[in-house]
């Protein structure tokens, strides 16, 4: 036999026995190989940042809850029929309470008067509802309504200046608009300033007086003072406050009733005058 043909057949046998050595795997291990890579494989998907599965191991975070104002959207309305509640707390529709019913009964009690249920506070237990007619309902939304407007409108604030030797006809123009203002919920900054090539004067005093000939009754957010070296005086006027209001008809009332009383002093005094020199001329005759 050549040496080329001994060659080929050590070649050909080494490469049959290697070949065999590796292609030769127990089924077993076979099956756990592809187990193991499977495991590895779905794992590192699940892990992956274009997955979207979830991990059982991870916890969703909590949802925040929103703080809920109950006065945000304060409003007054029916119910209707769905009450939540199996027992709430029940006022009628002149107030009274009528303690604790079952929500069967309060909607008999509905049909029976023919009126409506408005939610009052359900941060109470139980909740506390009370029976409305419509018209009660239109009032008192009318009334939020109203209120909400005064707390949203802001204080706006109005602008008048005057001049020292002003007209007594201007005057009293420009004093019936701060009036006006005064009634639309305004404050008016009133601003005095002397004339052109006039003695400035007292200009605390002036604006005192011209304040003072106004045939409303006004408030202050600060009183006239005077600036510039004397040469101007400002004030801020407001509308009255109820206070006000009720200590300036107190003021009226007293004086009213001190006038009478005067007058009726002055009339007994001069009563008795009167008739001794009716008694002396009767003698006389």
């Amino acid at each position: 036999m050549s040496l080329g043909c001994v060659r080929w057949a050590l070649s050909h046998t080494v490469r049959s026995v290697c070949v065999g050595s590796l292609a030769f795997r127990p089924p077993v291990s076979r099956f756990t190989i592809c187990s193991e890579g499977y495991k590895i494989t779905a794992s590192s998907w699940r892990r992956s940042p274009f997955s979207t599965a979830v991990d059982d191991t991870e916890e969703t975070p909590a949802t925040k809850k929103k703080n809920h104002n109950p006065k945000a959207n304060a409003t007054i309305s029916s119910v209707g029929r769905k009450i939540p509640q199996r027992e709430v707390q029940v006022i009628s529709e002149t107030g009274e309470n009528l303690g604790t019913m079952h929500r069967a009964d309060v909607i008999r009690m509905m049909d029976e008067r023919g009126l409506k249920l408005v939610l009052l506070t359900d941060h109470k237990d139980p909740a506390v509802y009370k029976l409305m007619s419509g018209k009660q309902i239109h009032e008192e939304q009318l009334k939020l309504r109203e209120k909400q407007k005064a707390k949203a409108a802001p204080v706006q604030m109005k602008e008048l200046t005057l001049s020292s030797g002003i007209a007594a006809h201007d005057l009293s123009t420009k004093l019936k608009q701060v009036e006006g203002l005064l009634e639309k919920k305004h404050h008016v900054k009133i601003t005095l300033r002397s004339g052109r090539g006039k003695p400035a004067g007292d200009m605390e005093t002036n604006l005192e007086q011209i304040v003072q000939q106004m045939e409303v009754l006004v408030g202050f957010v600060s009183r006239p003072k005077a600036k510039r070296e004397g040469q101007t005086a400002m004030c801020i006027l407001r509308p009255p406050s109820a206070k006000e209001l009720s200590q300036h008809k107190k003021d009226i009332a007293s004086e009213s009733q001190s006038e009478d009383s005067s007058s009726k002093a002055a009339q007994s005094k001069t009563s008795p005058v009167n008739d001794t020199d009716t008694k002396e001329e009767s003698i006389q005759q």
